[in-house]
C-alpha cells in the first residue's frame, strides 16, 4: 500500500532485460500507481513503445522533440523528472550507468535523472564480464554514495550463454525492494499499531439487540493513515453496515463486546500503539432469550449488567514504550468528562468530540480535541475524518518519538 496512489516514472536502456518491464508495469498498476515509462532509442529495440504505452494508458517519451507532442513538440524532463514521486530506472545497461554516475545528460532518461528530486532506484543489467569491471563497480559505488537505490542484479543464465552476475533483478523482486525502502523511511515503521472501530451488539434475543450508531468510520481512517505511514495495522471491526476497503490491513470481524475484548487483549501485548475508537456497548442484557421474544401489550423489561471496559482494562496493562489513546464521545460538559476520563483510563491520549451536526457517529467529517496526559490540548477544526486522522497520527507520533 505504501505505492498506492503514486507516480512512477520507469527509465528504460537498451538491455534485452527491457522486455521483463511490461511485467514490472503490471505490477506497479495493480499497487495502485500512475505510471510513466520513458526510453533510450536502444531500448526500443527490445520492447516495443506502443505495448508500454498501452498497459501504462501514457505515451511513452523516448526523446526530447516529439513531432507529434502538442505545441512545439518539447518534452519537458524537469517537468517528467517533478511529475515523479519514484523514478525506477530498469534495465540499466552499462552505457547508461556510466552516464548517470557522470552526469551525461545526452538522452531523455539521463536528463529526467539528473532533474527528479524523488526516490531514485537503479537496476543494472549486463552480461557477467562487464557487471565485475572495476568500472561498472565504481560507477554503482558512486551512484550509492549519492543516495540512489541500488537493486542489485541477480545470478543466473545470461544472454551471451554465460552463467552469474548481471541478470536483472526479476519485476517481482524490484517491486519488492523498492517497497522495503519506501517504507523504512516512514515514521511509523517497524510499529505495530491495534485499532478498534464501529458498534458492538448485545443481543437481547435472536433478533434484537442493544447497539448504538456508530459507524466505524473514524477508525477506519484512522488505521488506513497509520497503514500508509508505515505501521502494521490490526483492525478490530465491529458490525458497520459500511462498506470499507479493507486491503492491507489485518481485519477481525466481530459482534460482541466479549468478542471484541478478546480479540483486543490478544493483540495488545505485541502493540506500540493502541487506539480505542469503538463505540463498545457499555450494558448487555443479563440473560438472552433463545427464542425470538413475542409482543404482547404488557411492559417488557430487561435487566442489564455491565459489560467489560475494553480500553480501562487493557491500559492498565500497558508497560514502558506502549501508548494507549482513547476516545470520548459526549453530549455535555465535553471537556470534563473527557478529563476524567483520560486518568481514571490510564490512557495516554483521549480524543474526545461531540455528537452534533456534523460530528460523531455515521459521518464522513469531525471536529475533536486531543488530550494529553501530561496536560497538554489540541484542537483539531472541523474536517473529513481522513483529514482528523491525519492530524491525530501528527501529534501521536510525535508523542511516541519524543
Amino acid at each position: 500500500m505504501v505505492l498506492k496512489g503514486k507516480n512512477v516514472l520507469i527509465g528504460v536502456s537498451g538491455s534485452i532485460a527491457a522486455y521483463k518491464i511490461p511485467f514490472l508495469v503490471r505490477l506497479l498498476v495493480k499497487r495502485g500507481c500512475k505510471v510513466r515509462v520513458m526510453m533510450t532509442r536502444a531500448a526500443t529495440s527490445f520492447v516495443s513503445p506502443l505495448t508500454l504505452a498501452t498497459l501504462t494508458e501514457y505515451k511513452v517519451d523516448t526523446d526530447f522533440f516529439d513531432s507529434n507532442a502538442p505545441g512545439d513538440g518539447w518534452v519537458n524532463h524537469v517537468d517528467l523528472g517533478l511529475w515523479a514521486d519514484v523514478l525506477i530506472l530498469a534495465p540499466v545497461s552499462s552505457n547508461t550507468l556510466s552516464k548517470l554516475a557522470t552526469g551525461k545528460s545526452d538522452n531523455l532518461l539521463t536528463a529526467t535523472f539528473m532533474s527528479s528530486r524523488c526516490p531514485v532506484f537503479f537496476a543494472p543489467a549486463m552480461d557477467l564480464d562487464m557487471y565485475h569491471n572495476g568500472a561498472t563497480q565504481d560507477n554503482i559505488q558512486k551512484l550509492q554514495d549519492r543516495g540512489y537505490h541500488l537493486i542489485p542484479s541477480e545470478s543466473g543464465e545470461l544472454a551471451s550463454g554465460l552463467e552469474g552476475e548481471g541478470r536483472m533483478a526479476e519485476p517481482e523482486n524490484i517491486l519488492s525492494s523498492v517497497e522495503s525502502v519506501l517504507l523504512s523511511d516512514l515514521p511509523l515503521s517497524g510499529k505495530t499499531v491495534l485499532i478498534n472501530a464501529g458498534p458492538t451488539r448485545e443481543p437481547i434475543d435472536p433478533v434484537r439487540f442493544i447497539g448504538n450508531r456508530a459507524s466505524g468510520k473514524m477508525g477506519y481512517e484512522l488505521a488506513r493513515v497509520a497503514q500508509a505511514l508505515g505501521a502494521d495495522v490490526h483492525f478490530v471491526l465491529g458490525p458497520t453496515d459500511v462498506s470499507f476497503d479493507l486491503n492491507g490491513l489485518n481485519v477481525y470481524r466481530v459482534e460482541t463486546t466479549k468478542e471484541m475484548y478478546e480479540q483486543c487483549a490478544a493483540l495488545f501485548p505485541q502493540s506500540d500503539v493502541s487506539v480505542f475508537t469503538a463505540a463498545v456497548s457499555d450494558y448487555k442484557p443479563s440473560t438472552t432469550f433463545q427464542q425470538k421474544v413475542k409482543k404482547t401489550d404488557a411492559n417488557l423489561s430487561i435487566d442489564l449488567t455491565p459489560t467489560v471496559d475494553i480500553l480501562k482494562t487493557l491500559a492498565h496493562r500497558k508497560n514502558d514504550g506502549q501508548c494507549v489513546v482513547g476516545f470520548a464521545l459526549e453530549t455535555e460538559n465535553l471537556m470534563a468528562n473527557a478529563k476524567k476520563k483520560l486518568h481514571t483510563k490510564n490512557a495516554d491520549f483521549i480524543v474526545c468530540n461531540v455528537a452534533g451536526n456534523g460530528t460523531g457517529f455515521a459521518h464522513d467529517t469531525n471536529e475533536v480535541w486531543l488530550l494529553e496526559k501530561e496536560g497538554g490540548e489540541h484542537h483539531i477544526p472541523f474536517a473529513s475524518k481522513h483529514e482528523i486522522a491525519t492530524e491525530l497520527w501528527k501529534h501521536i507520533n510525535k508523542a511516541i518519538c519524543d
